[in-house]
C-alpha cells in the first residue's frame, strides 16, 4: 500500500455529482493499493500516518502528530501511485490492485484512521474527481508499507 501524504491548511474534493467534501488543517492522503495488500497493511499505514511527527511545535520543529494537532484527513484513492513509466511514454498500472480488492482496503484504511480518533472525509473510489489543497510548508511524504 502506498500513500502520498501532504500536510495541508485545507483540502477539498469535488465528486462527479457536484458534492464537495472538505477538511481544515490536517493531511491530504492519496492512497494506492497494490497486489498482496491486506487489512493489516491498511492498519499499519493508518497508524504511521496519524503518528508522523510532521506538524511544528512552538519552536517550528517537526514534533507534533496529526492526533496532537486534532487534525483531519482527506483520503483519496489513487491507483496511479502504482504507475510505472520505465519502459515507454505510457505508464503501466498493472501493479495496482483490481478495484474489487482496492476499494474495500481504501475504506478499511479510512476506518482505521477514524478508529484512531481522526475525522476523515473520503473521495469516491474509481471516480474522476477535482482536488484542491493548500499545502502547508510544503510538507509531502511518500510512504510504502513495503518500506515501513
Amino acid at each position: 500500500m502506498r500513500a502520498l501524504v501532504q500536510r495541508v491548511d485545507r483540502a477539498a474534493v469535488r465528486l462527479p455529482s457536484g458534492e464537495s467534501r472538505a477538511i481544515g488543517r490536517g493531511l491530504l492522503i492519496l492512497l494506492g493499493v497494490g497486489h498482496g495488500d491486506d487489512e493489516a497493511a491498511a492498519k499499519k499505514l493508518a497508524e504511521k500516518c496519524v503518528h508522523l511527527r510532521i506538524f511544528p511545535n512552538a519552536d517550528g520543529k517537526f514534533d507534533r502528530s496529526l492526533l496532537e494537532e486534532a487534525g483531519e484527513a482527506l483520503v483519496i484513492s489513487q491507483f496511479t501511485l502504482y504507475g510505472e513509466a520505465k519502459g515507454g511514454r505510457r505508464p503501466d498500472f498493472t501493479a495496482a490492485a483490481r478495484p474489487e480488492l482496492a476499494a474495500p482496503l481504501c475504506e478499511g484504511f479510512a476506518r482505521a484512521l477514524e478508529a484512531l480518533g481522526v475525522p476523515v472525509k473520503r473521495g469516491e473510489f474509481g471516480a474522476h474527481m477535482k482536488i484542491e489543497s493548500v499545502n502547508d510548508g510544503p510538507v509531502t511524504l511518500w510512504l510504502d508499507t513495503e518500506r515501513l
